[in-house]
């Protein structure tokens, strides 16, 4: 799943005798590919280097709005904007008003077709699948927020859909594009710790209700909004006002993936690189406050175990989520974070411990974007650009676009000098880089669907229960033991909202 960059990317601007980053990766796509899991190159709707991608928007509110904005900034024409509320099309159709406007993503291909190159997805999870996989069919490129897809079977099929079409695809775990995340799994692949042995990763999620039953009863629908292109795939139910629509779907089986579809994407995301995880062998709901039928438990503890793979000796994986304040909060044994309590003075909200035979590695965020280090033989954590062990590992990992200046050329600070790009728009250039025969986006779907795909495991996991430990054959998306997870690794989607292998 990971092999080393031989040369870091020129980072000075392009000149007749200097090649632009573009070219460079271009040249180096195969053999640079820094932690990177990808089989082929783009070969689908190829676009030139100075040609303009063509835009469409899906789901404009809230980190939508973003998205579409990030999008613009990095090369993308916008030419479609669609939401099914149109409260959240107004503005955006204000700023972009040669986008056309739609509600249903389905008229949208329909009409526009061949006018649209690539499409940026940032719906609720229950809509990810369906989207993307009907966008690749059709050949266009693909961004979609995390978690990719809300369910295990949906990721596995836009995994297959991105080899089989040659599309450029990244998923928005906007720690991907950041330096820190990147140099971590470097380190850690040079041995820095030794085999890892085992990972810790907390959330201070959920801060959205769960843990809930339905309410009864039903609402009127607001005008602006289209009750049953919302539900998508998703099974009918009566609306309820600020039950579900705009931000309350995270915590509902039927909408979303909980705290694990919503941050591990991106706390699990350095982990999950660092020790190639692949698929587990058992995942087990080891504690969790109160079962709901519809929604997410408040807190959980759920258990991973992976076996022996590339040369790597067998791995366990613990994640815990819930509320900080809350009284039902789950976190590591205190014994295994006395040194980082003792570092920040508390344990942070969220974090990643990798526990390996030579020491640990600690990041206190949900991106990965800084880690520390201690070894076996000392007391404390040190900062990892401090740390000589550390330091004498060489950086050769692909260098982000957001520190490369050659991406911002008319964003200037006030010496004149071209200003850095955030991770999440380098994600975005980083994606249509790929599309114009760049090096793959860090996150394209072949890596991201992996990741998605283990992290969903976990919320199968919830669905069966409590102390359940159930036996799991990846390549063959069952368990060999618990028949029931079967009906939980694919949607029982309504008529016309189905998506296939």
């Amino acid at each position: 799943m990971a092999s080393k960059n031989p040369k870091a990317p020129t980072t000075g601007s392009p000149t007749q005798n200097n090649p632009s980053r573009r070219a460079v990766l271009r040249a180096s796509a195969v053999a640079a590919t820094a932690a990177i899991a990808f089989p082929y190159v783009v070969t689908s709707n190829v676009r030139g280097a100075n040609e303009k991608i063509r835009v469409a928007c899906i789901g404009v509110g809230g980190k939508g709005g973003s998205d579409t904005d990030q999008s613009a900034a990095a090369g993308g024409e916008i030419v479609a904007l669609c939401d099914v509320d149109s409260n959240s099309i107004k503005g955006k159709a204000a700023k972009y008003p040669d986008a056309k406007v739609y509600k249903d993503f389905r008229k949208m291909f329909e009409e526009m077709g061949n006018g649209i190159d690539a499409v940026v997805i940032s719906t609720p999870d229950h809509l990810h699948g369906i989207i993307a996989g009907t966008a690749m069919k059709m050949g266009k490129h693909v961004y979609c927020q995390k978690p990719l897809t809300q369910t295990v079977y949906e990721a596995r099929a836009l995994r297959q859909l991105a080899k089989d079409k040659k599309v450029a695809t990244q998923m928005g775990n906007q720690g991907s594009a950041g330096p820190g995340l990147r140099r971590a799994v470097e380190v850690i692949h040079a041995g820095l710790i030794g085999h890892i042995k085992e990972i810790h990763v907390w959330s201070n999620r959920p801060i959205w209700p769960q843990g809930i039953e339905r309410p009864e009863g039903s609402d009127p629908v607001p005008p602006n909004l289209d009750w049953d292109l919302w539900l998508g795939p998703a099974q009918n139910r009566p609306y309820k006002a600020g039950v579900y629509a705009p931000f309350k779907w995270r915590g509902w089986r039927d909408f979303g993936t909980g705290a694990l579809g919503d941050m591990a994407c991106h706390t699990v995301n350095m982990p999950f690189r660092a020790a190639k995880l692949g698929y587990p062998t058992v995942v087990e709901l080891e504690q969790a406050s109160k079962l709901f039928a519809e929604t997410f438990p408040k807190s959980s503890r759920i258990r991973f175990e992976f076996p022996e793979r590339e040369g790597l000796p067998p791995c366990k994986f613990w994640w815990y989520d819930g509320d900080p304040k809350g009284k039902e909060t789950l976190r590591p044994n205190p014994e295994l974070t006395t040194e980082v309590v003792a570092m920040k003075g508390l344990l942070p909200g969220s974090g990643a411990l990798l526990i390996g035979e030579k020491g640990k590695i600690f990041s206190p965020d949900d991106y990965g974007s800084q880690f520390y280090v201690m070894l076996n033989d000392e007391k404390k954590y040190m900062g990892s650009g401090n740390h000589e062990a550390t330091k004498a590992i060489p950086q050769n990992f692909i260098r982000p676009p957001e520190v490369l200046p050659e991406y911002a050329p008319n964003r200037l600070d006030k010496d004149g000098k071209p200003k850095k790009i955030g991770n999440d728009e380098a994600m975005k250039v980083e994606w249509m880089d790929m599309m114009k025969g760049g090096a793959p986006a860090y996150s394209n779907f072949d890596i991201a669907a992996y990741l998605t795909e283990m992290i969903l495991l976990g919320c199968i996991a919830m669905n069966v229960g409590e102390k359940a430990r159930m036996e799991w054959d990846g390549p063959n998306m069952k368990s060999p033991n618990i028949a029931d997870a079967a009906k939980f690794v694919k949607r029982d989607a309504r008529p016309g909202w189905e998506i296939t292998l």
